[in-house]
């Protein structure tokens, strides 16, 4: 069974949040602001993490960025702001995915179970696969081990990260649109995703390229979408 930690100073919010999720077969742990939650987080096993952004004592976002410096647990957003700024901030402090309140139920769960299954694929809690490494110059991921190398140096990603890498390099060298990137790693329709897949490309740029304004692996194809270069096939 997973643990989902549920983290909100509305404590009507948490209730419902942990009676949808129950019904759907998960542990919910709850806690009502960002202290209580780091020291769940330190003690427990935790699989997602459900985080409100606006909170007393220490709010989602210097909460997530303090988690972020040492796991890669996903975290999915809460916020009761729908502006594109407060999106594009989370996603920058290391989230995974967010969801504007008020929330339909149907779409939580399925945020949930979407996050999840990435993160089981990742590492910690990787569920058998069939071992192949995907390479492109000194760019190297393992989907044995769910490692990351560049230039032999292990970088680290997140589950969303590496998920997106990972796709991108097994068809290294065609182009997606942002819509079908989406619709790989997520596994649903990708409308508004704009804003998702460009903040967790910059962020996979800046773990993999020694320059991120003049990437090497991950490219920008203006107007169309993003690639993978296939520094094999350049070099032949």
């Amino acid at each position: 069974m997973y643990n989902i930690l549920v983290v909100d100073d509305d404590k009507e919010i948490v209730g419902a949040i942990e009676i949808y999720l129950k019904k759907e077969g998960y542990n919910i742990i709850k806690a009502y602001n960002g202290n209580q939650a780091m020291d769940i987080i330190n003690n427990n096993e935790i699989h997602l993490i459900i985080l409100d952004i606006m909170m007393p004592e220490k709010d989602g976002l210097e909460t997530l960025e303090e988690l972020r410096k040492e796991k890669t647990i996903p975290v999915i957003l809460l916020s009761a702001k729908s502006e594109d700024y407060d999106k594009i901030g989370g996603l920058n402090s290391g989230a995974d995915d967010y969801i504007t309140k008020p929330f339909n139920p149907l779409e939580l769960i399925a945020r949930v179970n979407s996050n999840l299954r990435r993160y089981v694929q990742l590492g910690s809690m990787k569920q058998p696969d069939n071992g192949k490494i995907y390479k492109t110059g000194e760019l190297v991921v393992d989907d044995e081990t769910k490692k990351v190398t560049v230039d032999g140096k292990e970088v680290k990603l997140t589950a969303t990260e590496f998920n997106i890498l990972k796709f991108l390099l097994q068809n290294k060298g065609k182009v997606y649109s942002i819509p079908q990137i989406y619709e790989s790693v997520w596994k649903e329709e990708g409308f508004g995703a704009e804003n998702i897949i460009a903040v967790h490309i910059r962020h996979i740029r800046e773990k993999i390229e020694i320059n991120p304004k003049e990437p090497r692996y991950l490219k920008v194809i203006w107007g169309i979408g993003y690639k993978i270069e296939d520094i094999e096939k350049m070099r032949q």
